[in-house]
């Protein structure tokens, strides 16, 4: 790959275009920590620290994940998955509220200090608005706030709610579990913010289906996923 001449994305970075969106790709594609990144690059002789790939990540991620973001707009599922799972950072505990889809994709998240109706009304009204629609279905565990919510926002809306029909949303969480243990935990709300901001929009995009299709298949939607990345990163095939 090479970089567009003089992209301005780019501009007082003194590194080419394709090795830091690799980089940003590296962290965010796989449970990797900031010095992971900083000894792969190292080994395909790119010298940077690990301070300057968590610049990048915050920097250029974020401009990522909001292109795939108004990529994926509207054509997410319309069967939502609602689950929260507890985060403890600095002894205190927060809730990392989550919605997916049919397909497992992330619709959005939200972290908060509480596990209550409240907490689910304002995770319904962020889906609602970032949806642009009210889903077929919505599927929770049995947390009675779900259903106290549901009633408020969106009424008309069949809820089911049933401890074994919610494992999609659940296992959902499993990334973000990973990447705790490696970061050896997050060290504030914000930082645990910024990360899933950023993190499950590209975690949207190289999301594909490895048992339900032909290898074939799974190859070329990878390809069209690598290719969608170099378009939101600027980059062009050499």
């Amino acid at each position: 790959m090479t970089r567009l001449a003089r992209d301005p994305l780019y501009r007082r970075h003194r590194f080419p275009a394709e090795v830091i969106a690799h980089a940003v790709w590296l962290y965010f594609r796989f449970p990797l920590s900031l010095r992971m990144v900083e000894d792969m690059l190292a080994a395909r002789g790119v010298i940077v620290s690990h301070q300057t790939v968590r610049l990048w990540a915050e920097k250029f991620g974020r401009q990522f994940a909001n292109d795939i973001r108004r990529r994926s707009a509207g054509r997410l599922g319309d069967k939502w998955y609602l689950d929260e799972v507890v985060i403890t950072i600095g002894g205190k505990k927060h809730w990392l509220w989550r919605a997916v889809d049919q397909d497992g994709f992330v619709l959005d998240v939200l972290v908060q200090s509480r596990r209550d109706t409240r907490a689910a009304k304002r995770l319904m009204r962020k889906l609602l608005k970032g949806q642009g629609r009210s889903p077929r279905v919505m599927i929770t565990d049995k947390l009675r706030s779900y259903g106290a919510a549901k009633r408020q926002v969106m009424p008309g809306v069949e809820h089911r709610s049933h401890k074994g029909l919610n494992n999609r949303a659940e296992n959902s969480h499993q990334p973000m579990r990973r990447r705790e243990k490696i970061m050896k935990r997050f060290k504030s709300a914000r930082q645990l913010r910024r990360f899933v901001s950023i993190h499950d929009p590209i975690a949207n995009l190289f999301r594909t289906p490895r048992h339900d299709i032909p290898s074939h298949h799974y190859r070329e939607l990878r390809e069209a996923a690598m290719r969608m990345w170099s378009e939101i990163a600027h980059l062009q095939v050499a």
